[in-house]
């Protein structure tokens, strides 16, 4: 039997977390490590508490912002920083596993709460028809070790 190293295992737990997702444009998971354990989970999509946009907006989605972005959701990454931090966990030297890169404003929190690697699947640039990974390179130029995910494994939601 081969043995899946950890940054797979967490990988695919990104991918199916995304999955809960109740976005209508773009499904995305991400998973906080530490020493090999699971510290937080999280997914893009609205507060809790508040409504899900593919049940509330099951057309359109949830309204934009000036940048296009949605205006109520929070991105998968901030939602497992947030959960962590709500439980008092601290973040400080994990690695945050995402499918998507984070945009520059997620880099900006992971970095002041010092996680210390991130490994993301799929190009946020690409997604939202950027010049580059503005969130990829923020976190390079302050010393945070990133990379693109490269194994291959089966992904079924078209969203993610």
């Amino acid at each position: 039997m081969i043995r899946p190293n950890f940054d797979d295992i967490f990988m695919e737990l990104a991918v199916n977390l995304a999955k809960r997702s109740h976005c209508i444009k773009k499904h995305v998971g991400a998973v906080l490590a530490k020493d090999t354990r699971i510290i937080s989970i999280g997914y893009n999509g609205p507060p809790s508490g508040t409504h899900n946009c593919d049940e509330e907006f099951p057309v359109e989605g949830c309204a934009r912002d000036s940048k296009g972005s949605c205006t109520l959701a929070l991105h998968a990454e901030q939602n497992a920083i947030l959960y962590a931090v709500k439980n008092n966990t601290s973040v400080e030297g994990s690695t945050l596993y995402v499918t998507l890169a984070p945009c520059l404003a997620c880099a900006r929190i992971i970095f002041s709460m010092g996680i210390e690697r991130v490994i993301y699947m799929y190009s946020y640039a690409e997604y939202k028809g950027l010049p580059f990974d503005e969130g990829v390179e923020f976190l390079r130029k302050f010393g945070v070790e990133v990379e693109k995910y490269q194994n291959e494994f089966s992904v079924e939601d078209p969203l993610i």
